[in-house]
Order: structure tokens, then sequence, then C-alpha cells
């Protein structure tokens, strides 16, 4: 038997283009009897600072691995924040999605010594604490979507992990979570208009939705002046060497426990298979070299909604300045907070269902603190 409401999310629209995003008429809220899933690396802004944002990218990004295959393909939505990630499951998951949570902590402290924190809490709370948890499904592309959260509730609840609140306990040592499909193959990509913009822009409480929504569209309108609306991933897809740059990350996250050389040396021949393929563009079976690299940039999600404006942007210093000027007027006006982290680079982190499909997803951010350090810069 199914749950009330179960089929909520993948009943809902697709739209297609982002700027609808900043519509609250857009979003849907849901149901009281699901649940918020959140976490986040502890101390990220440390960990970046010793170099470690290739690494902390990864944990992040594999909180949404372990759950896309926790949920054995049911559609669920879900958000990559940088240093973390947000979920909503219905009540038929949550004991998934906490065995889910439990093992990746426990993964995340032995593979990497990097402490994770995860909490769980249910969406009728959220709305007790007068928050509300509502969501929108944008596709990028014809192969994948992305979740839009709105509402306060994901801000609310990851405050509330912060302190201590609805917390997930570490599974027993040695526990591993299901990683399949998640890779971090690609190499950098480097800016070519100016530089790699990661921006975080968040409503203040004074803010009404529609003040933050007509803001959100006025920076939008502004970024999409940009070649490809600012997307930091060339249209033919980033650049791939070998041997490639994350292979020790690559290495723990698909170890499972087997010996960590053993496993570099099978993930190096992997790589110059799929680099000789890359390079000489010849079709494998049903797998298309030069189609799958469109896809991995049409497919990238560099422009985000989790309760507020989230942007990852290949910008000139001339649209930076008035993007910049625009934001610092509104938070004069006390309707807006916001950070920005300026670097040379994009990188990408994926997941890849599929080689021969076109639902792989690349998760985009500043490849020096991106998305950490603007909301650290967000926060000073």
């Amino acid at each position: 038997m199914k749950d009330l409401h179960s089929e909520f999310y993948e009943n809902l629209p697709l739209l297609r283009d982002f700027t609808l995003v900043a519509d609250p008429a857009r979003f849907s809220a849901v149901p009281d009897d699901w649940v918020l899933g959140v976490a986040d690396i502890v101390d990220s802004t440390g960990e970046i600072a010793r170099g470690r944002y290739k690494t902390v990218n990864t944990v992040g990004a594999a909180v949404i691995s372990a759950m896309i295959n926790a949920m054995g393909g049911k559609l669920f939505p879900y958000v990559f924040g940088g240093d973390g990630a947000g979920f909503a499951v219905p009540p038929s998951q949550v004991d998934a999605a906490r065995n889910a949570l439990a093992a990746l902590r426990r993964w995340a402290e032995e593979e990497f010594s990097m402490p994770l924190r995860a909490a769980l809490v249910s969406v009728a709370d959220i709305r007790a604490a007068d928050r509300d948890l509502r969501v929108a499904r944008y596709a990028p592309s014809t192969g994948v979507d992305y979740a839009m959260f709105s509402g306060g509730g994901l801000a609310w609840a990851e405050a509330e992990m912060k302190a201590g609140r609805n917390m997930v306990e570490r599974a027993e040592p040695g526990v591993q979570p299901d990683l399949t499909g998640l890779s971090c193959r690609w190499s950098n990509s480097m800016a070519r208009h100016g530089q790699i913009v990661s921006l975080v822009v968040e409503p203040t409480a004074s803010a009404t939705e529609r003040d933050f929504a007509d803001l959100a569209q006025s920076v939008l309108s502004m970024s999409e002046q940009l070649e490809r609306a600012g997307h930091p991933v060339p249209e033919n897809g980033p650049p791939m060497k070998w041997p490639p740059p994350g292979l020790e990350i690559d290495a723990h996250v698909s170890r499972n426990g087997r010996n960590i050389m053993l496993q570099k040396i099978v993930l190096l021949f992997q790589n110059l298979l799929i680099a000789i393929l890359f390079k000489s563009g010849k079709r494998m079976g049903q797998f298309e070299p030069d189609h799958y690299k469109h896809m991995v940039s049409s497919n990238a999600d560099f422009r985000k909604f989790d309760d507020g404006l989230k942007m990852t942007l290949d910008c000139d210093p001339s649209t930076l300045k008035r993007i910049e000027q625009m934001l610092e007027e509104a938070r004069a006006r006390g309707k807006i907070k916001y950070g920005l982290h300026a670097q040379d680079e994009a990188m990408m982190t994926c997941i890849v269902p599929s080689a021969t499909r076109d639902d792989h997803m690349h998760f985009v951010d500043g490849a020096s603190g991106g998305y950490a350090r603007a909301a650290a810069a967000m926060r000073a």
C-alpha cells in the first residue's frame, strides 16, 4: 500500500525556464507527513583552508548519491549545497534515509577524517516552528531535473541541526553507504570571461516573498545577459585529463572496503579507457562520447534555489559589478544578506546512474571554496 502523498514530487510540473523559479506561485507545499533530511560538513571553512575543498564537495554530493541509491529509483526532491545537501522523502522512506545518513556519517569519518553531521525533521514540525517547506522542479535539459526549495524550512532545519537537534547518529564502524555512480573524474573548467563567481543570496526576516522574488528576478535577468547565462562549464563539457586529478578521492569513494592502492590501479585503467574514448570521439556500444560531453554541460546545476538564490557563474567584471551594486542596494534596505566568492575555476562532482542514458547529474561549484566561502562571507 502506498503512503498518502508518496507520489507528490513526481507529479509536480517541470519548469524549463529558470527565471520562473523566482515566482513563489511556482512552488508546491510538501505534505505534512514527509520528512526533511539535511547534512553538512563540520567546519567546512577550516577544511577548505587546508586545501580539501574537492573532498568537501565530494562528501556533500555523497549525501545525494547515497539517498538516490537508498530510494531505489523513486523520485524525491534534493539540493546540493557545496558542503552538504538537503532532501525530502515520504514517510515510507524515513528508515532508509536514516540508515543512509548514519552510514554516510561513519564513512566520511573513516575514509576522509571529515566529520559529517546529519538530521531528520518532519515537515509538520517545520510548520509548527512557523516555517514552511515548498518545492518546485526545474529541468535544465531533457535528461534531468533538480528540486528547488522555498519557505524557510530548509534553512531552519540546518540551523536546528547545527544546534545539535534532530540528529542522526553514526552507524557502527565499517558500515558503508551505497555510493554507486558517484564520481569526480572531470578536471576543473577555467573561467573564460573573467572569474568564476559563486553567489549566495538569502532574504532577511523583514523581506516579503514578493520582495525577494523581485530581487532574484532582477539578478537572474542580469545574469541571463552573460554568454549561456553565465554557465561555467563549456558547452562541450569540462576538460578531462589523465591521470584524473581526483583519483585519490575517487578511490576512497568507490573502494567499498577494498585495498586503496588496488582501487587506484583499477581506476587508472578505467580512466585511461574513458580518456581515449573522449579523445577519439569513437562510439563504444551505446556510449557516444560527444553526446555525453554535451549532456554533461546541459545537465549541470549551476543555478539553484533553496530558501535563497545560489549561482556559480562565469562572469565578466562589468556584469559582476552591476550585480554587486544591485545586491548592495537591497542589503542597505535590509531586504537581503548575500556573499560571493570569486575564483579562477569551476569544479564538478557527478552522479552517473548509467553512461548510456542522459540522466547523469552534475553538481557545479567554484573550485576554491565556492558556495561554502560565499556563505561564510554572507554570515560575516
